[in-house]
Order: structure tokens, then C-alpha cells, then sequence
């Protein structure tokens, strides 16, 4: 292992291109043994693979599928599941599990590369409450040696007066709830010692980084899922993301497992080397590229070029996902005719409309059913019976990412 001065978290970070595939095609064959060897086994039988190329002739595994078979067979679908301390659950509903081993979901590596360490206290702002992002941080941060506040979301005020009288110096969260905190900060007259920011779960606009940096606060991204944890994360080079050294990333043509060419969109299909929750080309529904060249930090993996939207329509709003079935299932439960959600931005926060075609509808009612169904408060709208576009859209991410 690299000291830390060094700069880098581990020595695996620098690495050439050659013992990376080794390693990874090595640890890959292990887990290909692990998942074929279980008794409802969902890959085919085969030997061991050649190269990483050959992971394109196996079978892609959809959320979708997950959601099936855990249905079939709770929690977990028959998948080998081993040194489980936590089951999570996110939206689909889909379980995951999580361990309580050194830095289980590789978050160490993203914290190491924000510049966060021993002697800060991480301000963590992700929830606890069934869904795993607060433990997935948390346990990165005892990977480095820092201490947390396990903060969660809401109760602002409080938020200012825990992160005035413990001192914290680092926040994790949603990017735009830093935001929150540090505007009711400057409400109360209150100076925060945040001086570094390690942030997913919604895209970083470039004007909010921004505004992060004239406050003296350097703000990073990772890319990463309940189910896989780390999959790619910034450095302070700022060009692209750069790929964990736990997991195989491939790009392919979505709705296909077909590899597509460095540089092309396509969607992002993850393998994870994980041996006790193995995902054998498990794909996000999330769109990016591979970026040519290494990062000018030093580290070597390969880069992506971020998170680029959803290969299918499912929108992250506020930090939270809005599947097309959870608007399909709006519409059965109020009888309305059509629904459609858009997702918008004022100033540096998300905004939800929800417009829904109906004849005399109460809007009060439909916000609750909304609030309920999508997990997210929103504005609705009624609108005129077949007023809304007939193109089959029913989420329309209206955001800019540039």
C-alpha cells in the first residue's frame, strides 16, 4: 500500500494496464466458479474466460429480473449472498445486502481522492432509513480514518447548530442539500468549517461546484448504486470519472450486452468483484462513455465520461429514482387518464411536476396519492383530457447537464 503522501489510496490505483487485467480476470473467474456453483444459478455453464472481452458472451442481468426473482425466492432471489450484517431495500422494490467488513463498498478510494482523512468529521447527509448510501459513506469513512456525524436529510436548523458545535469539516450527501445547509447557515449567522464535499446520488451542476468553491469548498462526485457501491469517482483532476478498482465496467448498445466502441454512448453494465454479493454484468440503465488516456492525477484505471441520463426513462429526482411503473401505477391507482412527470431545475434544486389529464380532478387529493406513489412531493397540474404529447414518454428529464 502507498503512504498516504503519495497521494494515492492504495497502490492498485497506479497500477499498469496489464496487471489490472490480470487481477480483475483472475478475481473474475473466481466469481464466475462462486455464482455457477449455486444452486439457482442464472449463467450458463462454461470454463474459465480467456480475457475481459469474453465477459460480452455472457448474459446481461437486468433490475428488472432482480425484482422477479426476489419476488419468486425473498430476499435475494437465490443469488449467493455471504457475510451479510444489513439488507437494504430500494425503490422496485429490490433488496441488497451489505457488510459490515473493511470498506464494503469501496467509498475509501473517492474520500482518499476528496482529500478527506484522519482528523475530519464527515457531516453525512445520506439516509439511513432503509436505503444503504448513509452506511455505504459512512463505512468509506472509516476506510480513511475520519469520524462521522450520521446526519441523515431534513431538520436544517439542526443540521447548522451539530455542524457549528462538532466542528465538521467535511459534508456527504445529495449535492444540492450542501446547498440547503449552508444558505440556513448563513440564515442563523453561523460560520461552517466545511472544507471539503463528497457528493452522489443527483447529478453536480457546474454552477453549484462553483459556488461550492468560492466558499472555500472543494466538491467531488462519485457514481455510484446501492447494489454495486463504488463505481467510478473524481479526482481533484476533474476530467471524467475514474473507474473503481473493484469492478468491471463495460459500455454497451442499450437493450443489448453488446460492447460499443471507446467513445460511445451506451449504457453502463457493471460487473462487481465483490465475493460476497457477486453481480455478473449487472446493468445500471445509466448512460456514459469511456474517455481516452489516463487522468492527469496518475491514476491509471480507465474514465468514464459520467453520469450521461438513463438508457431507459427512469429519472433520479432529488436524489431519489421515478421509474416509468411508478407512473404507470399513478395512473391506476387515481383512474386518471395520463400522467406525465417532469423533472426541472429552479435555481440549484430539483424540481417534480406531475401533470395529470383529467376531467375535474382535486388536486389536493392527487398530490398525496403522488407524494405516495413516486416517493417524492412535486407540484401537480391538471390538464386537459388528450392534451399531453402522444410520444410515449411519460418521465422527460427537462435538466441540463452541460
Amino acid at each position: 500500500m502507498l503512504d498516504q503522501k503519495d497521494g494515492f489510496f492504495d497502490a492498485l490505483e497506479v497500477r499498469s494496464a496489464d496487471a489490472r487485467e490480470a487481477a480483475q480476470l483472475d478475481a473474475l473467474n473466481v466469481q464466475l466458479a462462486r455464482v455457477r456453483a449455486a444452486e439457482d444459478s442464472c449463467l450458463p455453464e462454461g470454463g474459465a474466460l480467456g480475457s475481459l472481452d469474453d465477459l460480452a458472451s455472457l448474459p446481461v442481468l437486468r433490475k428488472s429480473q432482480l425484482v422477479e426473482w426476489q419476488a419468486a425466492k425473498p430476499p435475494f432471489g437465490g443469488m449467493t449472498v455471504a457475510n451479510m450484517a444489513h439488507v437494504f431495500q430500494s425503490p422496485g422494490p429490490i433488496y441488497e445486502p451489505g457488510g459490515i467488513s473493511h470498506d464494503w463498498w469501496r467509498m475509501g478510494r473517492f474520500l482518499h481522492a476528496v482529500g478527506i482523512g484522519k482528523g475530519d468529521i464527515v457531516q453525512n447527509c445520506f439516509g439511513y432509513h432503509l436505503t444503504p448510501a448513509g452506511m455505504i459513506f459512512e463505512s468509506g469513512a472509516r476506510a480513511v480514518g475520519a469520524a462521522v456525524l450520521p446526519a441523515g436529510t431534513g431538520q436544517t436548523e439542526l443540521q447548522v447548530r451539530a455542524a457549528r458545535d462538532i466542528g465538521c469539516t467535511a459534508y456527504a450527501g445529495t449535492p444540492d442539500y450542501l446547498k440547503v445547509i449552508l444558505d440556513k447557515a448563513d440564515e442563523m449567522g453561523e460560520a461552517l468549517a466545511f472544507t471539503r464535499a463528497a457528493v452522489g446520488g443527483g447529478a453536480l451542476f457546474p454552477s453549484l461546484r462553483a459556488e461550492y468553491a468560492d466558499r472555500g469548498i472543494t466538491c467531488l462526485q462519485c457514481y455510484a448504486t446501492a447494489d454495486l457501491g463504488n463505481i467510478a469517482y473524481e479526482s481533484p483532476a476533474m476530467e471524467g470519472m475514474i473507474l473503481d478498482e473493484g469492478v468491471i465496467v463495460e459500455i454497451v448498445r442499450p437493450g443489448t450486452g453488446d460492447p460499443v466502441a471507446e467513445g460511445e454512448v451506451g449504457e453502463v453494465v457493471v460487473t462487481s468483484l465483490n465475493p460476497d454479493y457477486p453481480l455478473i454484468r449487472f446493468a445500471t440503465g445509466d448512460l456514459s462513455a469511456i474517455l481516452p488516456g489516463q487522468s492527469p492525477c496518475g491514476r491509471t484505471n480507465r474514465r468514464i465520461k459520467g453520469w450521461m441520463g438513463r438508457a431507459d426513462q427512469t429519472t433520479k429526482i432529488k436524489g431519489m429514482f421515478v421509474r416509468p411503473e411508478q407512473v404507470a401505477d399513478l395512473v391506476a391507482k387515481t383512474g386518471v387518464a395520463k400522467a406525465r412527470v417532469t423533472a426541472s431545475r429552479a435555481g440549484e434544486s430539483d424540481v417534480m411536476t406531475v401533470q395529470i389529464e383529467s376531467d375535474g380532478a382535486d388536486v389536493t387529493a392527487l398530490s398525496e396519492v403522488v407524494k405516495a406513489t413516486l416517493k417524492l412531493s412535486g407540484k401537480v397540474e391538471i390538464v386537459a383530457l388528450g392534451s399531453l404529447p402522444n410520444d410515449g414518454k411519460v418521465i422527460d428529464d427537462q435538466r441540463s447537464y452541460d
